[in-house]
């Protein structure tokens, strides 16, 4: 049985006003079209749905059973049509971003309120971790989208990996008590003796800080361990030490100051992740767009940060 949703709709019209030309007028059609497809629908069907005797029509048993069903289904495809055009229009929809703790506490806020003025009925949904476990997600479809830093080995091949942002890790210490400088620089290798607040494990500048510091000849040495970035901070404003931090983390913090490291320095590639191949939800390609043009545009970038 091939049944159309025009057929249909043809159908129910002509049951709803019990006249084929007032039927046909009111859809915008020919009378004879909306015969023909009345007709085709009964062979489809194999039973006459309408009786037409002295110019009156009237349902046949077959008509009356078909008629709810028809309606519902005309209902149901019109509802899925709306849905579909609601979402492409981005009136409602839902977006899964990961970021790293830096990017969240720094970057991502920034982003998403222009993005949610834009699109107030969007859903979002943001996950914060390691650039390791923000992969696995993609690739495990938790996460739409993902601010990751790009490892020196690249991403993972079934993940695309877009280069927006390349960032400098610089010296956090307390306002008053800088570490030792030259030319408002320090060398790494000049923190050999300064105690650091180091991150937990898992954190992606843990690593980067330990193997420059390896690098660099020396181990150092933990003031404080295993904090996440918002206590690390704190634990800096506190006096405990110093730490080796990216610099957008630094912009709210005024009783903190950046002191950028001697060349060569360090620095980091930030990278906006997706499944490769992948097509992205409606709202997600949107959130896509609004970052890209946040970061096209300047967006109030920090001083140490530069887009790529």
């Amino acid at each position: 049985m091939d049944m159309q949703l025009q057929q249909l709709r043809y159908f129910t019209a002509v049951a709803q006003s019990r006249h084929f030309t007032q039927a046909a007028e009111s859809l915008g059609v020919s009378q004879p079209t909306l015969s023909k497809q009345i007709h085709t629908l009964e062979d489809a069907l194999g039973a006459p749905l309408f009786e037409r005797v002295r110019g009156a029509v009237t349902l046949t048993e077959a008509g009356e059973a078909l008629l709810p069903l028809a309606l519902r289904i005309l209902a149901d495809a019109d509802a899925a049509r709306d849905a579909v055009a609601e979402i492409v229009g981005l009136r409602r929809g839902e977006v899964r971003l990961g970021a790293t703790p830096s990017l969240c506490s720094s970057l991502v806020p920034a982003v998403l309120r222009g993005f949610r003025a834009a699109h107030p009925d969007i859903t979002l949904h943001v996950t914060e971790g390691s650039s390791q476990d923000l992969s696995a997600d993609l690739l495990a479809h938790r996460l739409d989208l993902a601010l990751i830093v790009q490892p020196e080995q690249g991403v993972d091949p079934a993940l695309e990996a877009t280069e927006i942002l390349r960032e400098s890790i610089v010296v956090a210490s307390v306002s008053d008590r800088r570490p030792p400088t030259v030319d408002d620089q320090v060398a790494l290798a000049e923190l050999r003796d300064t105690p650091l607040v180091m991150f937990r494990p898992g954190y992606d500048i843990r690593d980067v800080t330990l193997q420059a510091c390896r690098r660099a000849g020396f181990t150092p040495r933990f003031a404080v361990e295993g904090g996440e970035m918002d206590a690390v901070l704190a634990f800096v404003e506190a006096g405990l030490g110093v730490a080796l931090v990216p610099s957008m983390v630094l912009v709210n913090r005024p009783l903190l100051r950046a002191t950028p490291l001697a060349p060569p320095g360090m620095r980091r590639t930030i990278a906006l992740a997706h499944r490769r191949r992948a097509v992205l939800p409606h709202a997600a390609a949107a959130l896509r767009a609004s970052l890209l043009q946040h970061i096209g545009t300047g967006g109030a970038l920090p001083l140490g940060v530069q887009a790529l």
